[in-house]
């Protein structure tokens, strides 16, 4: 299931794309305003996002630009708009938008844009070298983080937790979920372990920095985030 977010000013144009994504199986939060689109993304995580161009209070190019340049390019965007000119889609590619669909448009056509872009990116993580979180890189070939170009030694086990957080980062991981991924199967399964390395990885990864990366998520566990 992807979690896709809409951020549609047209509220049957809105609606028709939500019940059309919830048929394919995806999970959709809707926004009829740049504003409130924004504020949705402040608060979770998506792993597809849809704006129209043309909206009240922030348009889309804005909305685009605001949301690659606070959370990176980890999730695509698609444009929805009426506006045709080659003008127009240039500048929403420039926000970064990753893909663009011109009003009115048949919904497989949406959903076969969507589906291309979601194995773009799940290629792109099988066969990246390098993960980036804001200034903290991993280099998967050879296991090491920097942060702000210093160098960080890390234990097997702290790897990949670390990596396990950086694949998913701006999604809270619960420490269930972290145990079966990140420890051996003969491991100890005490739910304290996961507590005991992120404080590990925070000494290491936050202490010298201001912004505190790792985070606690109530009631569900850890999420790593720019």
């Amino acid at each position: 299931m992807t979690k896709i977010l809409v951020v549609e000013d047209e509220i049957n144009i809105a609606s028709f794309i939500e019940r059309g994504l919830q048929e394919f199986g995806h999970e959709v939060r809707v926004a009829h305003d740049g504003e409130a689109g924004w504020d949705l993304i402040r608060q979770e995580h998506f792993q597809l996002l849809i704006f129209d161009i043309i909206m009240p209070k922030m348009d889309g190019w804005e909305l685009c630009r605001k949301y690659r340049e606070a959370y990176g390019y980890s999730s695509p965007v698609i444009m929805l708009t009426a506006l045709g000119a080659t003008d127009d889609i240039v500048k929403g590619l420039a926000a970064g938008a990753d893909d663009y669909l011109v009003k009115p448009f048949r919904f497989q056509e949406l959903e076969a844009r969507i589906q291309a872009l979601l194995r773009r990116i799940r290629s792109d993580h099988a066969n990246r070298a390098v993960l980036i979180c804001g200034d903290l890189v991993l280099e998967t070939e050879n296991r090491r983080a920097v942060r702000n170009g210093t160098s960080i030694n890390l234990t097997v086990r702290e790897y990949r937790l670390l990596e396990y957080l950086m694949l998913n980062q701006g999604t809270p991981l619960s420490r269930e979920s972290i145990i079966k991924q990140v420890w051996d199967k003969e491991a100890d399964r005490n739910m304290n372990v996961v507590d005991v390395y992120v404080n590990y990885l925070r000494t290491k990864i936050d202490k010298e920095s201001a912004h505190k990366m790792i985070q606690t998520v109530s009631g569900i566990g850890y999420m790593i985030k720019a």
